[in-house]
């Protein structure tokens, strides 16, 4: 217990420097968080005489910080959930559908088609655990993925917020989330996780009545909570207990069903009852955003030391190459030209094909799983990880490149984007 706490101070701390640092040279705090675990893993301090990366975190407590990294996983997907403003994404279903499938499905071909072309090199990196076919589903998954907390802040620190490429961008990259999620089931549900205890229709049929509760009783039951302490006087952030109960509960149903416990917590944001507006409670997703930010480092760190960069052989550094051509090909690339057929300039177009290429976190998050399920193995995961900081690395600075800020949205509405028209 007592290696537990010196290293969890450890990597806080380590952590909060060089998440400031990056901010400070134009980056997200992901960045310097995720650089934190790959500096404390084997491909910093473990190269070093002594390896003194072991002797901060030994091998010993590593199940320990595994289990909190992954209580803050479960905080960090409810609150992605709860964050999404499901009457936004309903009201601009019509006027985004271009950009987000574009920005989704392509990534997903590439990622899918590269495990063909490229068959040899993926091989070469150690044989999944699941069948082939769930795992080219994962890694046209892992391609896919669009980091919505991680683009909200490059927004918020850019301005961007009350632009049309910010409202675009995020909608969309909303959108993408979800179907990044649904997909990642499908390919859980393919391989069987959960070690083969019940047949993939089973599960999918478990699930979908699971879902059906949580919507028809645990939601009105939550809303009549939210009410009550409203009435009462009571800000929504004095409702975190139960949320953290019902997110830790949803996560152990999912995780119970042989699929992965941070797909119950995102489940249970979506569900959790909002404002009328269909937006989330500030008081309460600020609360639940401070209670995982506290152990979310130790997820990073976690991440790093499953990460090993010496390890990787020529071969590998070519999958890399790969995998970041096909993963920003299909997302900056796709998204651009889809956001200029929706009416945006080349400019505002080329802005939110950045943006959706920004990674982070909830790739992260996607990839910890493929690893704990078997879709990927250590030098593959590598590969992902190193794909994911370098392509959230990029966003800051390919957005420097354009310039000017885009042109703010003039109606307090965000104007909507779509079927060949122009911004207002």
């Amino acid at each position: 217990m007592v290696r537990v706490v010196l290293a969890v101070a450890v990597i806080t701390a380590l952590s909060y420097l060089l998440g400031v640092i990056a901010r400070r040279i134009g980056q997200p705090a992901v960045v310097g968080q995720l650089f934190a675990g790959i500096l404390l893993g084997p491909s910093v301090l473990g190269r070093l005489p002594g390896n003194p990366g072991t002797a901060l975190i030994p091998l010993v407590i590593r199940p320990y910080l595994t289990v909190v990294a992954q209580l803050a996983l479960v905080l960090f997907l409810f609150f992605v959930g709860y964050e999404l403003n499901r009457k936004l994404l309903r009201r601009r279903m019509h006027a985004v559908p271009l950009i987000a499938v574009a920005a989704f499905v392509v990534p997903m071909l590439l990622g899918a088609g590269s495990t063909v072309v490229f068959a040899d090199w993926f091989a070469a990196t150690g044989a999944p655990a699941v069948e082939h076919q769930a795992f080219v589903l994962f890694v046209a998954v892992a391609l896919s993925i669009t980091a919505v907390p991680v683009l909200a802040g490059i927004i918020a620190e850019r301005g961007l917020g009350g632009t049309v490429v910010g409202v675009v961008a995020m909608t969309s990259a909303g959108i993408i989330d979800a179907l990044g999620w649904l997909a990642l089931t499908g390919a859980m549900l393919k391989a069987d996780a959960g070690g083969g205890q019940r047949p993939w229709a089973i599960t999918l049929l478990l699930l979908v009545v699971y879902v059906l509760v949580m919507v028809f009783v645990a939601r009105p039951v939550l809303g009549r909570l939210r009410r009550g302490a409203l009435a009462a006087g009571r800000s929504a952030a004095s409702l975190l207990p139960v949320a953290a109960t019902f997110a830790m509960a949803s996560a152990w149903v999912t995780g119970a069903l042989g699929l992965h416990v941070i797909l119950g917590a995102f489940i249970a944001g979506l569900v959790m009852p909002r404002d009328e507006d269909g937006q989330p409670d500030p008081a309460l997703l600020t609360a639940v955003e401070k209670a995982g930010g506290v152990l979310l480092p130790v997820f990073f760190v976690v991440s790093g030391l499953a990460t090993d960069v010496g390890a990787l052989r020529a071969a590998d550094l070519g999958l890399l190459g790969v995998i970041c051509v096909a993963a920003t090909v299909g997302k900056l690339g796709a998204g651009l030209l889809a956001a200029r057929l929706s009416g945006l300039s080349w400019r505002d177009a080329t802005s939110v094909g950045i943006m959706l290429n920004t990674r982070g976190l909830t790739e992260l998050a996607v990839l910890n799983v493929g690893l704990q399920a078997g879709f990927i193995s250590g030098r593959l995961y590598t590969v992902f990880v190193l794909m994911a900081l370098l392509t959230t690395a990029a966003t800051g600075p390919l957005l420097g490149l354009l310039g000017r800020r885009p042109a703010v949205v003039a109606e307090p509405e965000p104007v909507a984007v779509g079927g060949g028209g122009h911004p207002a």
